[in-house]
């Protein structure tokens, strides 16, 4: 199968990272196909630059999904996953919605850690209706960009945080960051419960949603499409249900 791989920045090193990290964990025969945003943002921080991402996310998909199985969106905030979905006929898949369902799976509550922004990823986690199942979000003293500068200081807050959570009920622990995507083989123990990277989940589940025929039909109403100004001609031919060049 071909996994189309969407980073939502603009910064190269992290799409390079995931597709890293994916392919580590794909299955024989699946194809990684990374794809970095082309403006906005180059790390999401708040809600005004995840908004101008997820544009940046439908851009992508609609010039590089043609062809493709399945895509996984490689943003902890699953940037643009509704619009995705409505505008695709195949699996779309978010990061850390895929990491907290297999959390979900391995047991009753989960915690999350990432670098900044709790609100938000409160808000995403409830927004995927598994609120009552989030057992606490702990921030460490980082920065995405110091996955690189410094791994072992960040696997070890990672792990005092996984620590602190376990303390508080949960049973696995979600990272939530894209740039931790990197760590994965960094973590070889020290945590009482489970690290969940979401890059690793969302292949695996894009997986399984594939090799179950598994899909749904865009949810967009199919009248006559709106005019629309200064979009790709990709995604104008994309919300007007025309394939790009036809």
């Amino acid at each position: 199968m071909r996994l189309l791989l969407v980073n939502a920045n603009t910064t190269g090193a992290i799409t390079e990272a995931c597709a890293a990290a994916a392919r580590r964990v794909a299955a024989p025969g699946t194809e990684i196909l990374p794809a970095t945003a082309r403006f906005g943002p180059a790390v999401i921080a708040n809600r005004a630059e995840n908004a101008i991402a997820a544009h940046a996310v439908l851009d992508l998909l609609a010039e590089h999904a043609e062809g493709c199985d399945a895509a996984l969106l490689a943003v902890s905030f699953d940037t643009g996953l509704a619009a995705a979905r409505d505008l695709l006929r195949v699996p779309v898949v978010g990061m850390t919605e895929a990491a907290c369902l297999v959390a979900c799976a391995l047991g009753s509550r989960f915690g999350l850690v990432s670098f900044s922004s709790a609100a938000m990823y409160r808000e995403l986690v409830e927004g995927h209706g598994l609120g009552a199942r989030l057992a606490g979000i702990a921030l460490i003293d980082a920065t995405p960009a110091e996955v690189s500068t410094d791994p072992d200081g960040v696997c070890a807050k990672v792990v005092q945080a996984a620590r602190r959570l376990a303390g508080g009920g949960a049973e696995s622990v979600v990272l939530a960051g894209a740039a931790f995507s990197g760590l994965g083989p960094r973590f070889t123990g020290g945590t009482p419960v489970p690290l969940i990277d979401g890059i690793a989940a969302g292949v695996k589940v894009a997986e399984a949603l594939v090799a179950l025929g598994l899909s749904r039909p865009p949810s967009a109403p199919a009248a006559a499409p709106r005019a629309s100004l200064g979009l790709s001609p990709a995604l104008a031919a994309l919300l007007a249900r025309t394939p790009a060049g036809r």
